[in-house]
């Protein structure tokens, strides 16, 4: 396969992806999840397929993140499956060497970030979050399809990293070490304790709050400028720390401010697979609120 020249890692534009359509070593991937929200401040989630199979970017497969990317060995939901085996389900789905990827969802990144950031745990880098998602392409009025298609099957060699995962010994660390900044990635309403949608409501004890929704632009879907998203993270310590450790519910949000901080330059930066899902479950790990 010939890799496309100036590929846009770790965001790709829509024009762009529009040029490149059909481009032989080009893999699209449909991460979208559909969310339904209830009164009580409480959300579910759906697999995105049956929308995808409406509708969708000329090319692109659709991926369920909820079921056939996260590990069903985990109690927790979502917990991504061991590197071999995320590896092993890149490569039915046609991504492996020799390819590059591009992968969008219908909401704001967050589940096209968390795909990118398990390629990127598993040492692939040859993949861009489509700026502005599904929304975006829309907007531009560029090409759809309800066309279901497939790519052939691929070598996905793995090349572990491992400290961008962080499991709960090290964010249960984190909390006395000052070397260590905790980013909560979800709503002030939930960082706050005031949203009560988890066994027990509040934030890791010492995390900063830098909502994934406040990282894009409203109207676009697309992220902020470079100097937007600086003064979202500035005021955490974040941009300075040694080491970042993001979290948010079920390490969703949390993988789209990691990939936020990706763009910013930050290097040492690991999403909390388990985030609250798992931290809430355990009464002796301890929580704020207020």
């Amino acid at each position: 396969m010939t890799e496309i020249e100036n590929f846009p890692a770790p965001l790709a534009n829509a024009d762009w992806l529009a040029r490149h359509l059909g481009e032989t070593g080009l893999r699209i991937l449909d991460c979208s999840v559909v969310t339904q929200h209830y009164e009580d401040g409480s959300y579910s989630f759906a697999c995105g397929r049956e929308e995808w199979a409406k509708s969708h970017i000329p090319g692109s497969i659709h991926v369920d993140v909820l079921e056939e990317l996260s590990d069903p060995k985990q109690p927790i939901p979502l917990m991504m499956p061991p590197v071999e085996e995320f590896g092993r389900l890149m490569a039915e789905r046609g991504v492996g060497e020799g390819t590059q990827v591009v992968l969008y969802d219908r909401g704001n990144h967050a589940w096209a970030a968390r795909v990118w950031w398990m390629l990127r745990v598993c040492g692939f880098d040859a993949a861009s979050v489509l700026n502005g998602g599904w929304r975006k392409w829309l907007a531009e009025r560029l090409p759809v399809s309800n066309t279901a298609e497939g790519y052939p099957p691929a070598r996905f060699t793995c090349r572990p990293r491992p400290g961008s995962m962080a499991e709960r010994g090290e964010v249960r660390a984190a909390i006395d070490n000052p070397d260590v900044c905790l980013i909560n990635a979800l709503s002030p309403e939930s960082f706050s304790g005031k949203l009560k949608n988890l066994p027990r409501a509040g934030r890791i004890p010492g995390s900063r709050n830098v909502y994934c929704q406040s990282l894009v632009e409203e109207k676009s879907g697309e992220f902020l400028q470079p100097e937007a998203l600086r003064d979202r993270f500035a005021p955490t310590g974040a941009l300075a720390s040694p080491r970042v450790i993001t979290y948010c519910g079920g390490g969703i949000a949390a993988s789209s401010d990691a990939l936020a901080l990706t763009l910013l330059g930050v290097e040492n930066v690991a999403v909390y697979d388990g985030s609250l899902s798992e931290w809430t479950l355990d009464p002796s790990l301890p929580l704020e609120t207020g």
